[in-house]
């Protein structure tokens, strides 16, 4: 029962307008809100309009034990009220009563489904709790409830129903007719971010954020964009900006150390993690990537136990059980294989928890020397990523043909003497899984180098001049660089200069840009920085496509899941490079990985050379050193070289068919047949 009303001595039409003044008061300032409903419940002390806005104005300013026990029996007394409903709950969340604090927040949304603030609470309590799947329907149904035009909200009912096409159909068709509605970009750009297209969603975020720089939701969806395509410094911007306004907000604060990551602050990174995982303990999500950061600096068993504690909370979290394999020193247990193979086949796994599980059965199966049952593993978890990739062989072989097309002697020979005349940048390019994070760490124990990453400036800088869709496919990229003026070569590279500044903290004259897919750009790289150093790490096309084919890379590289695609990249790849040889003789240094296992001191004299660096100890024993590592060989290079796995491949030999027919020539001359040293 409803407390008893004691009679008002205001009149309803005072009382009514007094209610209305303190209300306004609350978000901007409680204290004023709380003297004002002061005198209301002087004349009516059991109003339930002036108790609900007086524990309302005690939680805002702090005191929500004291609204906690006014709201308690307005709850009670009040079930069907979503405001009152939402201040209980809000009041036992800050007093850690997560389980009540959920119950009234559900009858708060149950009882009006557009009161965003009862959502994005619900959302963050379910978070907490470990919930992922219920925090995201919760923070999705808060972004529909903030709506302010309903004509979006039948769009965003299609998109919580997972109806993508329709709903950015329906978009599209809004935007048409109202190009600059905010809400419409907002909700576009994270269509287009959810299905992987982070350039287009970068774009219509930052339309969106020159017409509104206050949304912050519109803030947070551009900041991701930009990281998920490497541009951090950009990003770390607009996530600063964001924890300016929100300093604990578990999502900015994850996003910050996602990118502080991109840069190499590592140490900042391990410090939000602790942080994180000691609030929400439960949340698998934070275990994760705290894991990932601790494999990066080398801490590899605190990394194996983030990485559990992550698959506590969620048993079947597929990535989770494929980091642990991908660590290449985690041997799985019988039963954990089972629980493996159980996971994957439950119809309601997600396709990325599916692919994962696989990769993880495909290392586990190897590792016991079950190599026909390993490859339909990988090959499952391959098939998988293939069909939520738009790769296309064709556009890359025929990206290859007109760069060499147009990169002939007379086009260098016409603009020798361009380009910025640093000596600085060293160049590490191939394929992934070749040896190139070996050679980059060897480098990096040189007291004169500095090893960054793998950087994205360069196919940033493509992408640039590609026009504003990045064209490599009609014509802009790389054929506008013969229209180019001389002086532009050297802005473009000063320009990479500047942007590759945030990865060097130490101070060291010249530093490593590990990015295996720049063989594609080598063109641009002589033409911008022609006083740099390039080295191509290669290694047998059957040895280093399979890695590649068994490896789930984080991003990019979409190439790697099908055999014939990548023995269609590799041999495109040494037929470019061949090219390379021949028009610009001794500008590249080749490293055959297998001759670096057979004789080590000798191939690390060769490469120092080639750099112009005195010869140091240091180099010889690359694996002390204790330098962040963050792609996937970082276990591999912390140990001494290996024989291990220059054969490892044969096990497969009989799976491997389609990638010896798609290689073609290149399976016999894939060493190359030009000396590239100078």
């Amino acid at each position: 029962m409803p407390p008893p009303h004691r009679p008002s001595t205001l009149a309803p039409a005072a009382l009514a307008s007094a209610v209305q003044r303190a209300a306004a008061l609350l978000a901007t300032d409680p204290a004023a809100a709380e003297r004002e409903i002061g005198p209301v419940l002087k004349a009516a002390p059991a109003d339930p309009r002036g108790l609900l806005i007086l524990a309302s104005a005690q939680r805002r300013q702090g005191r929500s034990k004291q609204a906690r026990r006014l709201l308690e029996p307005l709850a009670r007394a009040y079930p069907r009220a979503a405001n009152t409903q939402y201040e209980f709950g809000a009041a036992l969340a800050d007093l850690g009563e997560d389980r009540l604090a959920l119950s009234a927040l559900q009858r708060a949304v149950a009882a009006n489904a557009d009161l965003s603030e009862a959502w994005r609470l619900l959302g963050d309590l379910l978070f907490r709790a470990g919930d992922v799947a219920g925090a995201e329907r919760a923070f999705a149904a808060h972004d529909r409830a903030t709506l302010r035009d309903p004509r979006l909200k039948p769009i965003a009912d299609a998109l919580i129903r997972g109806q993508s096409d329709e709903a950015e159909q329906a978009l599209r068709r809004f935007l048409t007719s109202a190009p600059n509605h905010v809400e419409g970009l907002r909700m576009l750009g994270e269509l287009c971010a959810r299905q992987g297209r982070h350039g287009d969603a970068e774009v219509l975020f930052e339309h969106a954020l020159t017409l509104d720089p206050s949304d912050d939701g519109v803030r947070f969806g551009y900041a991701a964009a930009l990281f998920r395509q490497q541009k951090a410094a950009p990003a770390l911007e607009q996530v600063q900006a964001l924890l300016g306004r929100k300093p604990a907000d578990p999502a900015y604060r994850n996003l910050l150390a996602a990118c502080l990551g991109l840069v190499g602050e590592n140490e900042r990174v391990l410090e939000i993690y602790q942080d994180l995982s000691a609030r929400y303990p439960r949340q698998p999500g934070i275990w994760l990537n705290f894991g990932h950061a601790l494999r990066t600096v080398g801490q590899r068993d605190e990394a194996v136990a983030a990485y559990r504690a992550c698959l506590a909370l969620a048993p079947d979290n597929g990535e989770a059980y494929w980091s642990l394999a991908n660590l290449k020193v985690v041997t799985f247990s019988p039963e954990e294989e089972a629980a493996m193979a159980a996971a994957a086949t439950r119809p309601e796994l997600s396709e990325d928890d599916r692919l994962h599980l696989h990769y993880a059965l495909g290392k586990a199966l190897e590792d016991r020397k079950a190599y026909a049952d390993s490859f339909k593993n990988y090959a499952e978890g391959a098939r998988i990523r293939r069909g939520q990739t738009a790769y296309d062989p064709e556009q890359t072989s025929a990206f290859t043909q007109r760069s060499k097309a147009l990169f002939t002697p007379e086009f260098f020979a016409r603009r020798a003497g361009a380009g910025s005349a640093s000596k600085a940048p060293i160049f590490i390019v191939g394929l992934p899984r070749a040896g190139s994070t070996l050679i980059e760490q060897i480098l990096a124990s040189h007291s004169q180098v500095e090893g960054t990453m793998e950087l994205p400036e360069i196919g940033l800088l493509a992408r640039r001049l590609g026009g504003a869709q990045g064209d490599t496919v009609n014509g802009l990229y790389p054929e506008g660089l013969a229209d180019l003026e001389t002086g532009a070569f050297e802005a473009l590279g000063e320009d990479y200069l500047a942007a590759t500044r945030i990865y060097r903290k130490l101070g060291r004259p010249r530093f490593i840009d590990k990015m295996p897919n720049n063989f594609q750009h080598l063109g641009l790289i002589h033409l911008i920085l022609p006083e740099a150093k390039i080295i191509d790490a290669r290694r047998n096309p059957f040895a280093s496509c399979f890695s590649a084919f068994k490896q789930h890379f984080n991003q990019g590289q979409t190439f790697s899941y099908d055999l014939t695609d990548l023995g269609r990249y590799y041999a495109d790849y040494v037929d470019l490079m061949d090219h390379v040889d021949r028009v610009l003789p001794g500008r590249v240094h080749r490293v055959i990985y297998e001759d670096m296992v057979e004789d080590t001191e000798k191939e690390i004299r060769r490469l120092l050379a080639y750099c112009a660096l005195p010869f140091e100890e240091a180099c010889l024993h690359f694996h002390d050193n204790a330098r962040a590592v963050r792609t996937v060989s970082s276990e591999q290079v912390r140990r001494p070289i290996f024989r291990d796995g220059l054969d490892q491949w044969r096990n497969y030999a009989p799976s491997l068919g389609a990638l010896g027919a798609a290689l073609g020539d290149a399976a016999r001359t894939w060493r190359g047949s030009v000396e590239t040293d100078r």
